[in-house]
Protein backbone atom coordinates (compact mmCIF):
# COMPACT_ATOMS: atom_id res chain seq x y z
CA UNK A 1 0.00 0.00 0.00
CA UNK A 2 1.44 3.67 -0.67
CA UNK A 3 2.09 5.92 1.75
CA UNK A 4 -0.44 8.57 1.42
CA UNK A 5 -0.31 12.07 3.40
CA UNK A 6 -2.66 11.85 6.90
CA UNK A 7 -5.40 14.52 7.18
CA UNK A 8 -5.23 15.33 3.59
CA UNK A 9 -8.70 17.16 2.31
CA UNK A 10 -8.87 16.51 -1.21
CA UNK A 11 -11.48 19.74 -1.38
CA UNK A 12 -8.19 22.17 -0.69
CA UNK A 13 -6.41 20.67 -3.66
CA UNK A 14 -9.03 21.82 -6.15
CA UNK A 15 -8.98 24.90 -4.14
CA UNK A 16 -5.29 25.60 -4.14
CA UNK A 17 -5.11 25.17 -7.61
CA UNK A 18 -8.05 26.92 -8.97
CA UNK A 19 -6.78 29.60 -7.19
CA UNK A 20 -3.57 29.58 -9.08
CA UNK A 21 -5.20 29.17 -12.38
CA UNK A 22 -4.55 25.76 -12.94
CA UNK A 23 -6.34 22.62 -14.40
CA UNK A 24 -6.03 19.63 -13.66
CA UNK A 25 -4.25 18.06 -16.35
CA UNK A 26 -1.72 21.27 -16.03
CA UNK A 27 -1.11 20.00 -12.20
CA UNK A 28 -0.90 16.54 -13.33
CA UNK A 29 1.99 17.13 -15.76
CA UNK A 30 3.74 19.30 -13.43
CA UNK A 31 3.90 17.35 -10.32
CA UNK A 32 4.02 13.85 -12.74
CA UNK A 33 1.16 12.05 -11.85
CA UNK A 34 -1.99 11.20 -14.15
CA UNK A 35 -4.59 12.89 -14.39
CA UNK A 36 -7.19 10.25 -12.60
CA UNK A 37 -4.71 10.64 -9.70
CA UNK A 38 -5.30 14.34 -9.41
CA UNK A 39 -8.81 13.37 -9.72
CA UNK A 40 -8.71 10.87 -6.84
CA UNK A 41 -6.88 13.43 -4.50
CA UNK A 42 -9.68 16.27 -5.11
CA UNK A 43 -12.53 13.58 -4.30
CA UNK A 44 -10.58 12.41 -1.11
CA UNK A 45 -10.37 9.04 -2.71
CA UNK A 46 -6.77 8.92 -2.36
CA UNK A 47 -4.16 11.12 -0.95
CA UNK A 48 -0.47 11.90 -2.42
CA UNK A 49 2.34 10.03 -1.31
CA UNK A 50 4.91 12.58 0.36
CA UNK A 51 7.15 13.05 -2.63
CA UNK A 52 3.84 14.14 -4.53
CA UNK A 53 2.95 16.24 -2.01
CA UNK A 54 6.63 17.86 -1.59
CA UNK A 55 5.52 18.84 -5.27
CA UNK A 56 1.97 20.25 -4.79
CA UNK A 57 3.52 22.44 -2.03
CA UNK A 58 5.87 23.76 -4.03
CA UNK A 59 3.85 24.09 -8.00
CA UNK A 60 0.88 25.83 -5.82
CA UNK A 61 2.82 27.75 -3.05
CA UNK A 62 0.62 26.97 -0.21
CA UNK A 63 2.00 25.55 3.00
CA UNK A 64 1.28 22.18 3.85
CA UNK A 65 -1.34 23.08 6.70
CA UNK A 66 -3.28 24.20 4.15
CA UNK A 67 -4.42 20.88 3.02
CA UNK A 68 -5.49 19.75 6.31
CA UNK A 69 -7.05 22.94 7.48
CA UNK A 70 -10.80 22.95 7.81
CA UNK A 71 -12.37 25.88 6.04
CA UNK A 72 -15.71 27.21 8.40
CA UNK A 73 -18.76 26.53 6.07
CA UNK A 74 -20.19 29.43 4.81
CA UNK A 75 -23.24 29.70 2.61
CA UNK A 76 -22.04 31.49 -1.26
CA UNK A 77 -23.88 34.49 -2.16
CA UNK A 78 -24.37 35.80 -6.10
CA UNK A 79 -21.20 37.46 -7.41
CA UNK A 80 -21.40 40.01 -9.22
CA UNK A 81 -19.15 40.31 -12.56
CA UNK A 82 -17.94 42.38 -15.17
CA UNK A 83 -18.16 39.58 -17.69
CA UNK A 84 -19.70 36.44 -17.43
CA UNK A 85 -18.49 34.78 -21.11
CA UNK A 86 -16.72 31.63 -21.38
CA UNK A 87 -13.42 33.37 -22.04
CA UNK A 88 -13.21 34.69 -18.26
CA UNK A 89 -14.69 31.35 -16.83
CA UNK A 90 -11.00 30.16 -15.23
CA UNK A 91 -9.81 33.54 -14.31
CA UNK A 92 -13.11 33.77 -12.52
CA UNK A 93 -13.00 30.55 -10.85
CA UNK A 94 -9.22 31.82 -9.63
CA UNK A 95 -10.96 35.06 -8.33
CA UNK A 96 -13.85 32.99 -6.26
CA UNK A 97 -11.37 30.58 -4.82
CA UNK A 98 -8.99 33.93 -3.97
CA UNK A 99 -12.47 35.72 -2.65
CA UNK A 100 -12.84 32.73 -0.05
CA UNK A 101 -9.03 33.18 1.00
CA UNK A 102 -10.07 37.09 1.94
CA UNK A 103 -13.41 35.85 3.56
CA UNK A 104 -11.14 33.48 6.28
CA UNK A 105 -8.60 35.81 6.21
CA UNK A 106 -11.25 38.82 7.27
CA UNK A 107 -12.67 35.54 10.09
CA UNK A 108 -9.22 35.43 11.44
CA UNK A 109 -8.96 39.08 11.76
CA UNK A 110 -12.57 39.75 13.80
CA UNK A 111 -11.20 37.41 16.44
CA UNK A 112 -8.75 40.11 17.56
CA UNK A 113 -10.10 43.73 15.81
CA UNK A 114 -13.75 45.20 15.93
CA UNK A 115 -14.41 46.12 12.05
CA UNK A 116 -16.49 49.64 11.64
CA UNK A 117 -20.50 48.43 11.19
CA UNK A 118 -22.36 48.68 8.01
CA UNK A 119 -23.94 51.75 7.89
CA UNK A 120 -25.54 51.19 4.58
CA UNK A 121 -29.25 52.33 2.89
CA UNK A 122 -32.10 50.26 3.09
CA UNK A 123 -33.64 51.89 -0.18
CA UNK A 124 -37.10 51.29 -2.16
CA UNK A 125 -35.56 49.03 -4.80
CA UNK A 126 -37.55 46.79 -6.66
CA UNK A 127 -37.01 43.31 -6.58
CA UNK A 128 -37.89 42.83 -10.13
CA UNK A 129 -34.59 44.82 -12.14
CA UNK A 130 -36.76 45.31 -15.18
CA UNK A 131 -38.38 47.52 -13.25
CA UNK A 132 -35.91 49.87 -12.62
CA UNK A 133 -36.09 53.21 -14.40
CA UNK A 134 -32.81 55.37 -15.13
CA UNK A 135 -34.81 57.88 -13.75
CA UNK A 136 -34.88 55.87 -10.44
CA UNK A 137 -31.02 54.89 -10.41
CA UNK A 138 -30.54 58.54 -10.78
CA UNK A 139 -32.90 59.04 -7.32
CA UNK A 140 -31.12 55.99 -5.87
CA UNK A 141 -27.41 57.38 -6.10
CA UNK A 142 -28.74 60.57 -5.09
CA UNK A 143 -30.25 59.25 -2.02
CA UNK A 144 -26.91 57.33 -1.32
CA UNK A 145 -24.90 60.17 -1.21
CA UNK A 146 -27.36 62.04 0.93
CA UNK A 147 -27.26 58.91 3.51
CA UNK A 148 -23.84 59.22 3.59
CA UNK A 149 -23.28 63.07 4.08
CA UNK A 150 -21.36 63.18 1.04
CA UNK A 151 -22.62 66.47 -0.29
CA UNK A 152 -22.55 67.15 -4.17
CA UNK A 153 -18.91 67.86 -4.57
CA UNK A 154 -16.46 65.29 -5.48
CA UNK A 155 -15.69 62.29 -3.37
CA UNK A 156 -11.91 62.44 -1.73
CA UNK A 157 -11.80 58.91 -1.40
CA UNK A 158 -14.30 56.52 -2.67
CA UNK A 159 -12.59 53.07 -1.21
CA UNK A 160 -12.34 55.23 2.05
CA UNK A 161 -15.69 55.79 2.15
CA UNK A 162 -16.83 52.40 1.32
CA UNK A 163 -14.44 51.02 3.98
CA UNK A 164 -15.37 53.46 6.89
CA UNK A 165 -19.65 52.28 6.05
CA UNK A 166 -18.77 48.47 6.68
CA UNK A 167 -17.43 47.25 3.07
CA UNK A 168 -14.52 45.25 3.18
CA UNK A 169 -12.35 46.33 0.28
CA UNK A 170 -9.19 44.76 -1.47
CA UNK A 171 -6.87 44.82 -4.56
CA UNK A 172 -6.21 41.63 -6.37
CA UNK A 173 -4.93 40.45 -9.73
CA UNK A 174 -8.07 38.83 -11.37
CA UNK A 175 -6.15 38.27 -14.82
CA UNK A 176 -8.72 38.88 -17.44
CA UNK A 177 -9.36 42.08 -19.31
CA UNK A 178 -13.01 42.24 -18.72
CA UNK A 179 -12.99 41.75 -15.33
CA UNK A 180 -11.87 44.83 -13.48
CA UNK A 181 -13.71 43.92 -10.01
CA UNK A 182 -16.30 41.98 -8.92
CA UNK A 183 -18.69 42.16 -5.90
CA UNK A 184 -20.77 39.56 -3.38
CA UNK A 185 -23.21 40.94 -0.04
CA UNK A 186 -22.85 37.90 1.85
CA UNK A 187 -26.16 37.82 3.94
CA UNK A 188 -24.87 35.36 6.41
CA UNK A 189 -22.68 38.15 7.96
CA UNK A 190 -24.66 41.01 6.53
CA UNK A 191 -21.07 42.02 5.32
CA UNK A 192 -20.65 43.88 1.14
CA UNK A 193 -17.03 41.91 0.19
CA UNK A 194 -15.84 44.05 -3.11
CA UNK A 195 -12.10 43.03 -5.04
CA UNK A 196 -11.04 45.74 -7.10
CA UNK A 197 -8.49 44.43 -9.85
CA UNK A 198 -4.92 45.56 -9.89
CA UNK A 199 -4.41 44.61 -13.45
CA UNK A 200 -5.10 48.27 -14.82
CA UNK A 201 -3.34 51.05 -12.84
CA UNK A 202 -5.87 53.98 -13.72
CA UNK A 203 -7.19 55.60 -10.47
CA UNK A 204 -10.01 56.90 -12.54
CA UNK A 205 -11.25 53.78 -13.75
CA UNK A 206 -10.78 51.86 -10.25
CA UNK A 207 -13.10 54.82 -9.12
CA UNK A 208 -15.70 54.10 -11.22
CA UNK A 209 -15.39 50.13 -10.88
CA UNK A 210 -15.98 50.48 -7.24
CA UNK A 211 -18.85 52.95 -7.71
CA UNK A 212 -20.08 50.51 -10.32
CA UNK A 213 -19.95 47.90 -8.02
CA UNK A 214 -21.56 49.87 -4.86
CA UNK A 215 -24.52 50.32 -7.52
CA UNK A 216 -24.80 46.40 -7.52
CA UNK A 217 -25.14 46.05 -3.82
CA UNK A 218 -27.53 49.27 -4.04
CA UNK A 219 -29.36 48.07 -6.46
CA UNK A 220 -29.29 44.09 -6.99
CA UNK A 221 -28.45 42.47 -3.43
CA UNK A 222 -32.29 41.43 -2.65
CA UNK A 223 -32.75 40.59 -6.21
CA UNK A 224 -35.27 37.69 -7.02
CA UNK A 225 -35.34 35.53 -9.97
CA UNK A 226 -32.44 37.30 -11.82
CA UNK A 227 -29.80 34.21 -13.24
CA UNK A 228 -26.78 36.52 -13.75
CA UNK A 229 -25.67 33.69 -16.09
CA UNK A 230 -28.27 34.93 -18.75
CA UNK A 231 -26.27 37.11 -21.53
CA UNK A 232 -29.48 39.48 -21.48
CA UNK A 233 -30.22 39.51 -18.02
CA UNK A 234 -26.62 40.16 -16.66
CA UNK A 235 -26.04 43.04 -19.32
CA UNK A 236 -29.21 44.70 -18.13
CA UNK A 237 -27.94 44.47 -14.64
CA UNK A 238 -24.43 45.82 -15.70
CA UNK A 239 -26.02 48.71 -17.49
CA UNK A 240 -27.76 50.07 -14.75
CA UNK A 241 -24.58 49.55 -12.19
CA UNK A 242 -22.97 51.44 -14.82
CA UNK A 243 -25.86 54.47 -14.99
CA UNK A 244 -25.58 54.31 -10.92
CA UNK A 245 -21.75 55.08 -11.00
CA UNK A 246 -21.82 57.86 -13.08
CA UNK A 247 -24.91 59.23 -11.04
CA UNK A 248 -22.41 58.18 -7.84
CA UNK A 249 -19.68 60.40 -8.73
CA UNK A 250 -20.69 63.22 -11.25
CA UNK A 251 -24.35 64.14 -9.73
CA UNK A 252 -26.62 65.37 -12.19
CA UNK A 253 -26.66 69.17 -11.10
CA UNK A 254 -23.11 69.61 -9.94
CA UNK A 255 -21.41 68.54 -13.15
CA UNK A 256 -24.37 70.76 -15.27
CA UNK A 257 -23.05 73.95 -13.43
CA UNK A 258 -19.48 73.00 -14.09
CA UNK A 259 -20.01 71.71 -17.79
CA UNK A 260 -19.61 74.86 -19.49
CA UNK A 261 -17.54 73.70 -22.83
CA UNK A 262 -17.86 70.37 -24.51
CA UNK A 263 -14.51 69.76 -25.18
CA UNK A 264 -11.64 67.78 -24.30
CA UNK A 265 -9.66 70.66 -22.66
CA UNK A 266 -12.58 71.33 -20.47
CA UNK A 267 -13.15 68.47 -19.60
CA UNK A 268 -9.67 67.61 -18.62
CA UNK A 269 -9.37 70.53 -16.27
CA UNK A 270 -12.69 69.09 -14.90
CA UNK A 271 -11.07 65.92 -14.60
CA UNK A 272 -8.62 66.19 -11.62
CA UNK A 273 -11.23 68.16 -9.77
CA UNK A 274 -13.78 65.13 -9.55
CA UNK A 275 -11.13 62.13 -10.34
CA UNK A 276 -13.25 60.50 -13.68
CA UNK A 277 -12.16 59.60 -16.95
CA UNK A 278 -12.71 62.02 -19.79
CA UNK A 279 -14.49 59.16 -21.48
CA UNK A 280 -16.84 58.76 -18.33
CA UNK A 281 -17.73 62.71 -18.60
CA UNK A 282 -18.64 62.24 -22.58
CA UNK A 283 -21.14 59.61 -21.79
CA UNK A 284 -22.41 60.99 -18.79
CA UNK A 285 -22.95 64.73 -20.93
CA UNK A 286 -24.64 62.66 -23.54
CA UNK A 287 -26.67 60.62 -20.82
CA UNK A 288 -27.85 63.96 -19.30
CA UNK A 289 -28.98 65.76 -22.69
CA UNK A 290 -25.77 68.31 -22.20
CA UNK A 291 -24.65 67.00 -25.47
CA UNK A 292 -26.65 66.23 -29.14
CA UNK A 293 -25.23 62.85 -30.95
CA UNK A 294 -23.10 65.38 -33.62
CA UNK A 295 -21.03 66.94 -30.21
CA UNK A 296 -20.40 63.46 -28.80
CA UNK A 297 -19.58 61.64 -31.99
CA UNK A 298 -17.02 64.80 -32.14
CA UNK A 299 -15.54 64.56 -29.15
CA UNK A 300 -15.06 60.40 -29.35
CA UNK A 301 -13.11 61.08 -32.81
CA UNK A 302 -10.88 63.87 -31.18
CA UNK A 303 -10.74 61.36 -28.38
CA UNK A 304 -9.56 58.78 -30.20
CA UNK A 305 -6.71 60.82 -32.03
CA UNK A 306 -5.38 61.76 -28.98
CA UNK A 307 -4.79 58.40 -27.89
CA UNK A 308 -6.77 58.84 -25.03
CA UNK A 309 -8.25 55.42 -25.19
CA UNK A 310 -5.62 53.57 -24.00
CA UNK A 311 -4.48 56.05 -21.76
CA UNK A 312 -5.67 59.86 -21.16
CA UNK A 313 -4.08 62.95 -19.47
CA UNK A 314 -3.58 62.45 -15.52
CA UNK A 315 -3.91 58.56 -15.33
CA UNK A 316 -0.41 58.69 -13.86
CA UNK A 317 -0.69 61.63 -11.90
CA UNK A 318 -3.67 60.80 -9.92
CA UNK A 319 -2.89 58.10 -7.13
CA UNK A 320 -5.04 54.70 -6.87
CA UNK A 321 -7.25 54.34 -3.58
CA UNK A 322 -5.93 51.78 -1.21
CA UNK A 323 -7.84 49.16 1.19
CA UNK A 324 -6.61 50.31 4.31
CA UNK A 325 -9.03 47.74 6.50
CA UNK A 326 -6.64 44.70 6.72
CA UNK A 327 -3.71 46.73 6.79
CA UNK A 328 -4.57 48.49 9.94
CA UNK A 329 -5.43 45.57 11.47
CA UNK A 330 -2.15 43.88 10.47
CA UNK A 331 -0.02 46.45 11.89
CA UNK A 332 -2.01 47.52 15.18
CA UNK A 333 -1.90 43.37 16.02
CA UNK A 334 1.75 43.52 15.43
CA UNK A 335 2.39 46.78 16.94
CA UNK A 336 0.76 45.89 19.69
CA UNK A 337 2.29 42.73 20.29
CA UNK A 338 -0.95 40.94 20.20
CA UNK A 339 0.52 38.31 17.62
CA UNK A 340 4.14 38.22 16.05
CA UNK A 341 4.51 37.86 12.43
CA UNK A 342 5.18 33.79 13.29
CA UNK A 343 2.02 33.46 14.60
CA UNK A 344 0.41 34.96 12.05
CA UNK A 345 1.49 32.41 9.58
CA UNK A 346 0.94 29.67 11.79
CA UNK A 347 -2.45 30.21 12.19
CA UNK A 348 -3.65 31.43 8.87
CA UNK A 349 -2.93 28.09 6.14
CA UNK A 350 -1.33 30.61 3.42
CA UNK A 351 1.73 31.74 1.99
CA UNK A 352 2.98 34.96 2.93
CA UNK A 353 2.32 36.28 -0.47
CA UNK A 354 -1.47 35.68 -0.49
CA UNK A 355 -1.84 36.97 2.97
CA UNK A 356 0.34 40.36 1.87
CA UNK A 357 -1.66 40.60 -1.21
CA UNK A 358 -5.13 39.82 -0.03
CA UNK A 359 -4.64 42.13 3.07
CA UNK A 360 -2.77 45.44 1.17
CA UNK A 361 0.21 44.50 3.54
CA UNK A 362 3.68 45.86 2.56
CA UNK A 363 5.69 43.22 1.22
CA UNK A 364 7.58 41.41 3.89
CA UNK A 365 5.64 42.35 6.31
CA UNK A 366 5.15 39.07 7.59
CA UNK A 367 8.55 37.80 7.10
CA UNK A 368 10.17 40.33 8.96
CA UNK A 369 11.62 39.68 11.94
CA UNK A 370 10.24 42.48 13.28
CA UNK A 371 7.19 44.62 12.12
CA UNK A 372 7.81 48.34 10.66
CA UNK A 373 6.32 51.24 12.95
CA UNK A 374 3.17 51.62 9.86
CA UNK A 375 1.21 54.58 9.24
CA UNK A 376 -1.41 55.80 12.10
CA UNK A 377 -4.33 53.33 12.83
CA UNK A 378 -7.80 54.28 12.21
CA UNK A 379 -11.14 52.86 12.80
CA UNK A 380 -10.43 49.71 14.84
CA UNK A 381 -9.64 48.56 17.88
CA UNK A 382 -8.50 45.24 19.29
CA UNK A 383 -10.70 42.95 21.10
CA UNK A 384 -10.07 39.94 22.95
CA UNK A 385 -9.29 36.82 20.62
CA UNK A 386 -7.75 33.37 20.44
CA UNK A 387 -4.36 34.65 20.53
CA UNK A 388 -5.06 36.53 23.56
CA UNK A 389 -6.38 33.80 25.77
CA UNK A 390 -3.46 32.12 24.42
CA UNK A 391 -1.29 34.63 26.11
CA UNK A 392 -3.19 35.08 29.30
CA UNK A 393 -3.36 38.90 29.04
CA UNK A 394 -6.73 40.97 28.40
CA UNK A 395 -6.50 42.97 24.85
CA UNK A 396 -6.19 46.99 25.55
CA UNK A 397 -8.89 48.84 23.88
CA UNK A 398 -7.91 51.97 21.97
CA UNK A 399 -10.48 54.15 19.75
CA UNK A 400 -8.88 56.04 16.73
CA UNK A 401 -10.82 58.79 14.44
CA UNK A 402 -12.46 57.79 11.25
CA UNK A 403 -10.69 58.57 7.93
CA UNK A 404 -11.63 61.66 6.13
CA UNK A 405 -14.17 60.95 3.01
Amino acid sequence: MKPGTPGFIGQRLREAREARGQTAISLADVIGVSRSAVSHYESGEQSPGPEVMKKIIQVLNVPDAYFRYTASPRQASPIFYRSMSVTTKSARRRAEQRHAWLHEIAGYLRGYVEFPPLHFPDLDVPEDATRLSEVQIEKLAQATRDFWNLGQGPILNVVAVLENNGFIVTRDELGADSLDAFSEFDHEQAVPYMVLGTDKASAVRSRFDAAHELGHMVLHRKLKGVRLGLKTEHAMLERQAHRFAAAFLLPEKSFAAEFYSATLDALLALKKKWKVSIGMMIMRAEQLQFIDPITTKRLWVNYSRRGWRTCEPLDEEIPCEQPRLFQRSFEMLLQERVLTPEQILLDLPFSPDDIEELAGLPDGLLTSRSADEGPPISILRPRQGPAMERLGQPAPVISFPKRPQ
